[in-house]
């Protein structure tokens, strides 16, 4: 069988390519390898065609024996007939696409470069005499006529207006023509192109201007390339990058009006292809990874790539390995380094910091040789070695100076410093921030304390005077523009040490801190309580799934991206000048406005699992949608297992903060929707019974609460007992284990859950009657477990006994109404505590009404004594 074919999300170009094809292989069958665009799937049905256009289902993979590819030649573009590609079976290729190394290499090829590819097919046609009847020449025009912009593209071709011209000789119709090409937007796309015009984001590289722009779509239609002309159209744009995140993946779409910026090559580079005015890719991954990898694509293909030759310092000040350390550390001072390459003949041996000289003196080794104490073992690069590949061995693995050898000699060496002056001119050539400043000044008077606001200003102030920048970052501000309370502020430092700053700010504002050296951070203590945690500007890496992250310094970018989702990046500058200025690297406003929960990064919860449950938690408190890329990464998280590693106390942080939130019964439920809840304990369950019970222990816990009683009970405590009420005494001492519960209070609580329990069945069995019996059956048992106890009692007569039990028993004075026991003979020791006891049981009954009731009971009880001894 031969078959017809091109690339996935066909275009006219790609039709009319096939229907050309088939007046050469009159045989072959025509098959799309995958969805059309709107438009085109209506000018397919309208067409009168002398033969059917088959579907891939229809088509037995093993019966082709040749395969004639058109517009493309990428075996990644062609669905499921690329694993037909080197296993015997005969390719033509008829393209229109310029050469590159991936492409399927056909036994036949026409390979030409005109503006369309339906150009290169029909100008075989003319030249074999072929016949084309007016309506195969009305569907050829439309092929070039799309790819070409109706003949004005930069890449049209004196081929393609001959091309033309033969297929008006053949009665093209232009009137349907221009009626296949138009394209009315849907609503749906009308406001996703005012969402890709607000998020265009110009940048200048290798002197071009190129704007990218982005957005989300629920569903994929394929019909954005008509979205990325008309932007073009409406802006004169010389060059455009459409990324659109639809359900688990992010199409580019790029398109090119000037010659220095080839689209068709970036979009290979990203697995894509096209030509270098029009192009696609599809790239399987977070929106904020696409667009870093389609910048990264960009600079490599469009600006030529640097190489340690072009960024290196040089000549290299280095050390003989038999310098003496004191005289090594002079050498340093007087060319204001902080690390030298030791080498012999120019041969690199080593390499030495300032730091470990400095050490080493201190110790009395003044005398040593540089070589003793050198680092040996060292990553070096040559001078061809490109940035990227630099950037991974001083960033990722730490090492602070690189050597550039040529010729097994070191001509130069590369340090941060040379990295950081690389990364401020890419930082000039382009605008990293969203397009338009947002102040947030008016809502920040309106939303928070002005005490807040001047608290604000003045860590702005003190930033400003250590020459460092402050931003209030996360969550604190993603409420903010919620409109929700929240005080529970984080402050960013970025260009210094967070817990420098917050020394200094505690200072100045009477505060004390409490650092944290690790993870560089501080908590700031002011005298009325309130608490403000500050960090430095860090990237988090973990060496394993699910361990806590190992910190290093970055910036304020790098800080955002290592946060859980889209809508915790957002920041808010401090420093006067910038005061209340709105940082929004990743489109968290979009997120928050579409009301989306998204990860930054495919990885995210393999590194912290805990996400999983935030994004829950999140997503029922704000009443968010999970984007269903980021469901797809959780349930993957599942199957994975990567919660084995997740340590207990981080995984009972994350079900704290869900039993204390309003929503929690709703959370849980997803929990168990999502399978994360068996993660917890597998034996945990989730039914409308058990969420009725949940419900029920929640207004349990508020009935409570409106009491105001002087004992208040730990909430989420309750609730775990409620959550974990199917476990068996031995399970939940597993779980308590594995979580890790701390606290006497907490240890007590849930260790009287057997008690409690044992206490609920005496009263289901009509025990306990009188209200001194009740209390002496209750009055061991935490508050909690009453709570507890209550919400999960069934009958009437016991809810009862145990409201009135907290609301009137629990708290009964031991007092006697002034009777004198020592007037009536009782002497302090064992036998007063039993007179006691036993008054107080009387009293609950409503035995005794008066004092002179009490005195009479206590003589009595007295003479018993004695006749007891």
């Amino acid at each position: 069988m031969e078959v017809i074919t091109s690339h996935t999300n066909a275009d006219f170009d790609t039709f009319a390519s096939m229907i050309a094809a088939k007046k050469l292989y009159p045989e072959a069958r025509i098959v799309f390898s995958g969805s059309l665009e709107k438009g085109l799937r209506e000018a397919v049905d309208s067409v009168r065609l002398p033969y059917p256009i088959d579907r891939i289902r229809d088509i037995d993979l093993d019966a082709v024996t040749r395969l004639i590819l058109v517009d493309t030649r990428h075996a990644g573009r062609i669905g499921p007939f690329g694993a037909l590609i080197d296993k015997g079976v005969d390719v033509h290729v008829y393209d229109h696409h310029v050469e590159d190394k991936d492409a399927v290499r056909g036994s036949y090829e026409v390979i030409k470069p005109y503006g369309s590819s339906t150009t290169v097919l029909t100008l075989i046609l003319k030249d074999r005499s072929l016949d084309i009847t007016p309506e195969e020449a009305t569907i050829f025009m439309a092929g070039i006529y799309e790819d070409t912009g109706s003949l004005s593209y930069p890449s049209t071709t004196g081929s393609d207006y001959e091309a033309a011209k033969f297929l008006l000789s053949k009665g093209a119709d232009l009137v349907r023509v221009s009626a296949f090409l138009r394209k009315e937007l849907t609503p749906e796309e009308v406001s996703l192109l005012n969402e890709l015009l607000h998020s265009e984001t110009a940048y200048t590289i290798g002197g071009s201007e190129i704007v990218v722009s982005e957005g989300y779509l629920e569903r994929y239609t394929g019909d954005i390339a008509t979205l990325a002309h008309r932007m073009m159209d409406i802006e004169s744009m010389g060059s455009l990058f459409l990324l659109v995140d639809s359900e688990d993946r992010v199409h580019v779409i790029a398109r090119s009006r000037t010659p220095k910026v080839d689209v068709g090559k970036v979009a290979r580079a990203i697995g894509g292809g096209g030509h270098s005015t029009a192009a696609s890719a599809t790239l399987k991954m977070t929106l904020v990874e696409a667009k870093e990898t389609l910048l990264s694509a960009i600079r490599r293909t469009v600006a030529p790539e640097r190489t340690a030759s072009d960024i290196m310092s040089y000549p290299p000040i280095t050390l003989p390995p038999s310098t003496i350390l004191k005289d090594a550390i002079e050498l340093m001072r007087r060319y204001g380094i902080n690390a030298a390459p030791v080498a012999r003949n120019g041969s690199v041996q080593g390499v030495i910091t300032r730091q470990v000289l400095d050490k080493a003196v201190f110790h009395g080794l003044g005398g040593a040789a540089v070589a003793d104490y050198m680092t040996t073992e060292i990553d070096t690069v040559s001078d061809s070695t490109s940035v990227d590949e630099i950037r991974e061995k001083v960033v990722g693995h730490g090492q602070r100076l690189l050597p550039v050898i040529k010729d097994k000699k070191v001509v130069g060496v590369i340090t941060r410093t040379d990295l950081l002056k690389l990364l401020q001119e890419e930082l000039r050539e382009s605008s990293m921030g969203p397009k338009k400043v947002r102040h947030l000044s008016k809502l920040m008077h309106e939303m928070l304390p002005s005490w807040v606001i001047e608290l604000l200003k003045k860590a702005g102030e003190t930033a400003e005077a250590e020459n460092v920048t402050a931003y209030a970052v996360g969550g604190f501000v993603r409420d903010l523009l919620l409109r929700r309370e929240n005080l529970d502020i984080d402050i960013v430092i970025e260009g210094g040490d967070g817990i420098a700053f917050a020394a200094d700010f505690a200072k100045k504002q009477k505060a004390r801190v409490k650092p944290h050296l690790r993870f560089r951070t501080a908590v700031l203590v002011f005298p009325d309580g309130f608490k403000v945690d500050v960090a430095t500007a860090r990237l988090e890496y973990y060496e394993k799934p699910a361990a806590l992250p190992t910190i290093e310094q970055s910036s304020l970018k790098l800080d955002l991206y290592r946060r859980d989702f889209i809508i915790n990046t957002l920041a808010i500058a401090l420093n006067p000048g910038k005061f209340g200025e709105l940082i929004d690297f990743f489109g968290a406003q979009k997120d928050l406005k579409e009301k989306t929960i998204r990860i930054l990064h495919n990885l995210s919860f393999v590194e912290d699992p805990t996400r999983a449950l935030r994004a829950v938690r999140f997503s029922e408190k704000f009443d968010f949608r999970i984007s269903k890329h980021t469901l797809n990464l959780i349930k993957n998280a599942v199957k994975l297992d990567v919660f084995k590693e997740l340590s207990g106390p981080r995984l009972l942080e994350e079900l704290k903060n869900i039993l204390e939130e309003e929503t929690a019964a709703k959370c849980i439920k997803r929990l168990h929707e999502l399978g994360l809840l068996r993660l917890i304990h597998p034996n945990i369950t989730w039914s409308v019974e058990r969420e009725i019970f949940f419900e029920r222990t929640r207004e349990t816990l508020k009935w409570h609460e409106l009491l105001y009683t002087k004992e208040k009970a730990e909430g989420w405590l309750v609730l775990f007992l409620a959550l974990t009420d199917e476990l068996n005494e031995e399970e939940l001492i597993v779980l308590v284990k594995r979580l890790m519960i701390s606290g006497k209070k907490r240890i007590e609580v849930l260790a009287s859950r057997r008690e409690g329990l044992k206490a609920l069945s005496i009263l289901n069995s009509g025990g306990a009657r009188t209200n001194s019996a009740l209390f002496e059956l209750l009055e061991d048992l935490p508050l909690e477990i009453i709570i507890y106890l209550l919400a999960k009692a069934s009958r009437e007569s016991v809810k009862k006994a145990l409201s009135s039990y907290i609301t009137r028993l629990k708290y009964t004075e031991v007092s006697l109404k002034g009777v004198d026991l020592k007037r009536l003979g009782v002497k302090e020791g064992p036998f007063m505590g039993e007179v006691l006891s036993e008054l107080l049981k009387k009293r609950l009954d409503g035995v005794l009404a008066s004092r002179e009731d009490e005195e009479a009971f206590v003589r009595e009880y007295l003479k018993k004594g004695k006749k007891r001894g």
